[in-house]
């Protein structure tokens, strides 16, 4: 199952269950994930926001950069990020691994996604970001 999200100190979207057999490349990236979902309901918390993803080849696609580049304040471009540190992205090294822990025991995993996702608590999410924070300004560039 592929989902996304976006999450900040000040709010988090909904979470988006990709149907499954869908190829998530940059065009699906660029026009349904960013364009319909996540960039929408990002702009409900701020219009000021820092955008950064993993290496994921439909988030390194050209397409996908140019739209992020053009209409997010600070994008953190892939090539900015050390390889082989998911210590640096807190969804996937803090909240994947708490939402897996709730859900897989679950049976209806998309269900069980969504509801875990509703329920989860901000102050997780809050720690999550500041260890981030903390951890990018040791890295070195």
């Amino acid at each position: 199952m592929m989902v996304s999200v976006a999450m900040s100190a000040l709010g988090r979207t909904s979470i988006r269950i990709v149907d499954p057999g869908v190829k998530v490349n940059g065009k699906y990236c660029h026009e349904v994930l960013l364009t319909r979902d996540l960039l929408p309901d990002i702009r409900q918390y701020s219009e000021y926001f820092v955008f950064q993803q993993d290496g994921a080849p439909a988030h390194r696609a050209r397409e996908t950069v140019e739209l992020l580049k053009k209409v997010t304040p600070d994008f953190i471009a892939p090539s900015s990020w050390p390889p082989n540190r998911p210590d640096l992205n807190p969804v996937d090294y803090v909240i994947w691994g708490i939402m897996q822990e709730r859900i897989y025991n679950k049976g209806k995993i998309a269900r069980s996604s969504v509801d875990e996702w509703e329920r989860f608590d901000q102050r997780i999410i809050d720690g999550a970001v500041r260890s981030g924070e903390n951890d990018c300004e040791r890295v070195p560039l």
